[in-house]
């Protein structure tokens, strides 16, 4: 268990779920945070300039915009912040994106608390997702087929909400799941 002692770190949430972002304030509070919330973009860059927090997690998707655009104008003003980019459509992708803008870490949503503490105050604990940029080349059709894992898991299994969610039929979907692409080391 993660408990501060004496200055209480500060933490920004930037997250337009306004209930999941009332429920980590809750939860990072009980571990001796001082916690922050926003909901939109514009908010975020004047809760950096308000706050000076040295904990940032950012949502991948806020409403219409995205939170990679975020990242750079954030560690500009922030350059000691660890920045921990949230989302539930985890790739391989927006992960290389994320750090090579800045970012110090990528973690997938649902994150438990202590995957979150560890990753904010150790630093050690890297996500799946960027693990596998640096052993793994993954073709088209991993990547496809770990977001694709993501979306069935945000969606508790549910093939007929993930298929709308992604925009698939749910056959097609079905057909997929039962490939599963072999992992191709670089």
């Amino acid at each position: 268990m993660y408990v501060m002692e004496g200055n209480m770190r500060k933490l920004l949430i930037v997250e337009d779920d306004i209930a999941l972002a009332k429920t980590m304030k809750r939860r990072m509070e009980k571990h001796g945070f001082e916690v922050f919330n926003c909901f939109t973009a514009s908010d975020a860059l004047l809760a950096c300039h308000r706050y000076m927090p040295e904990y940032v997690l950012l949502d991948m998707k806020l409403e219409n915009e995205s939170g990679l655009a975020l990242i750079k104008p954030i560690r500009n003003l922030l350059l000691e912040a660890k920045i921990v980019l949230l989302t539930g459509f985890a790739s391989i992708s927006t992960a290389v994106d994320a750090i090579k803008l800045g970012a110090d870490n990528y973690l997938a949503k649902p994150v438990d608390t202590q995957t979150l503490l560890s990753t904010l105050l150790d630093g050690n604990c890297m996500p799946i997702e960027t693990q596998a940029i640096e052993e793994t080349v993954l073709s088209a059709e991993q990547v496809e087929w770990q977001h694709i894992q993501q979306v069935l898991k945000v969606n508790n299994g549910n093939i007929s909400a993930t298929a709308r969610q992604l925009s698939m039929h749910r056959r097609t979907l079905q057909r997929k799941l039962q490939k599963k692409p072999a992992t191709q080391k670089a």
